[in-house]
């Protein structure tokens, strides 16, 4: 099939995808893209304007023959061997994504998101209240409890993920009400807020590049300890998935693991550590008392209602949010078909599209989306959560190979990854781009 389009003074790119339903209908799309040239891409800060629709041409055409739907998505899929996502320029920029996207999807309503939290907290108390009359169940007591600690896990996590839309300033137009809003939940949470908020924000602004992003930062095949090797097998890779999901973010918050690199001690608690600049070591401080005065709580907690009461009731959901912390962005950033750059190579809108979206089921509406809109959130960050969905679809067709999915179940996709994904190599076509790879004798 040949399309002729006819592009006025230069000033338009051609996209096309074609959908094929199972009644052999053929929807053949052209989407004209104004294009602009020679300008800087960076990610946005502050408050967002608002987007607006791109102009598209819709044909349908009738076929008899039934064909198999082709996407304008990039599927990301199980298997040994795996296509590699497109990695150079994109020939799309930032404006153009933006105006793809109704206006509504920038709006932050603070009634709206106040909503979500307050269902959430609704829940989890229900959730806690509901623990009072376990005891009473005898035996089967324990089965109550193991139900307790995973839905009250996940509902946390969905906590949690709205602290992070405050970290964001995603929460509302008011950035002391976000702040006040995230801190208190984030440190309910043992998360020291200020802190995360800003070396997220870091890894946000320098995502996929080698030497200064934040988080999940890979590791050369040099880099790698002896350990590497010897846990690179079944037995081992079991081993490693549980001590990351256990351990993974205490670590990462303590002692920087997993992150980026620097010339001396990094940690989120330390205020005058390399992970923060002048302006922000106060508000470290101030993540760090409100975590002791939780800590305080918590103790006194202990005191009255006994240790193991705090442990069933908030230690254990807490270690169910961590690992869940842990496993959502450890697939959003890792992945065979996923490149990252060096410095020569990296720029901020090619590092924002090398993440991947996920399919977690109904956890996809617990956890408010940040699991199937993560390369919409990349993109814009501070939108909230209850558009992104929209907005990721409003910007597939511009996407096109550049968007990346991946649907295989989550429990197969993270043996995979930890299989496959033990260290990056420099490609020795394209200079500056790292591919994953697991085999050391190469």
């Amino acid at each position: 099939m040949q399309c002729d389009v006819t592009l006025k003074d230069g000033g338009l790119r051609n996209q096309f995808s074609v959908r094929t339903s199972f009644a052999g209908e053929v929807e053949l799309r052209v989407i004209l893209i104004e294009a602009t040239f020679g300008s800087e891409i960076s990610e946005p800060e502050g408050k967002m304007g608002a987007g607006g629709r791109s102009s598209s041409i819709d044909a349908d055409i009738r076929d008899r023959e039934p064909h198999s739907t082709s996407s304008v998505s990039h599927k990301l899929m199980g298997g040994e061997s795996h296509e590699r996502a497109p990695h150079s320029k994109p020939p799309f920029t930032l404006a153009q994504l933006k105006k793809a996207i109704p206006p509504h999807c920038f709006n932050r309503s603070i009634v709206k998101s106040s909503a979500y939290l307050l269902l959430d907290l609704l829940i989890s108390g229900s959730l806690l209240y509901a623990t009072s009359f376990i005891t009473k169940l005898g035996p089967v007591g324990w089965i109550a409890w193991i139900l307790y600690w995973i839905v009250q896990g996940c509902v946390l996590t969905g906590v949690w993920v709205i602290a992070h839309e405050c970290g964001h300033h995603a929460f509302s137009d008011y950035s002391l009400v976000d702040n006040v809003v995230g801190l208190i939940l984030h440190s309910s949470l043992l998360v020291p807020f200020f802190s995360w908020k800003y070396s997220h924000r870091r890894h946000h602004s320098n995502t996929g590049s080698m030497t200064r992003d934040e988080v999940f930062l890979p590791k050369t095949k040099d880099r790698l300890g002896i350990a590497a090797i010897f846990l690179n097998n079944p037995i081992g890779r079991l081993l490693s998935i549980i001590v990351t999901l256990l351990l993974g973010w205490p670590l990462y918050l303590i002692f920087n693991v997993s992150g980026r690199p620097y010339d001396r001690f990094a940690s989120h608690f330390d205020p005058n550590g390399p992970i923060f600049n002048n302006r922000e070591r106060l508000q470290v401080v101030i993540s760090d008392l409100a975590l002791l005065t939780v800590g305080a709580c918590l103790f006194k907690l202990a005191s009255i209602y006994g240790t193991l009461w705090l442990l069933k009731v908030y230690v254990v959901p807490l270690l169910i949010v961590n690992g869940f912390l842990v496993l959502i962005t450890y697939l959003q950033h890792t992945h065979p078909s996923l490149p990252h750059y060096a410095d020569a190579e990296w720029e901020w809108l090619r590092g924002a599209l090398s993440t991947v979206d996920r399919n977690y089921g109904i956890l996809n509406h617990v956890f408010h989306h940040i699991t199937d809109t993560h390369v919409t959130h990349h993109i814009f960050s501070t939108m909230p959560h209850y558009h992104a969905a929209e907005a990721t679809e409003e910007m597939k067709p511009i996407l096109g190979q550049y968007y990346q999915f991946d649907s295989t179940p989550i429990p197969l996709a993270v043996w995979r990854e930890f299989k496959e994904c033990v260290f990056v190599e420099e490609s020795p076509e394209e200079k500056g781009v790292y591919w994953y790879k697991n085999k050391f004798d190469d």
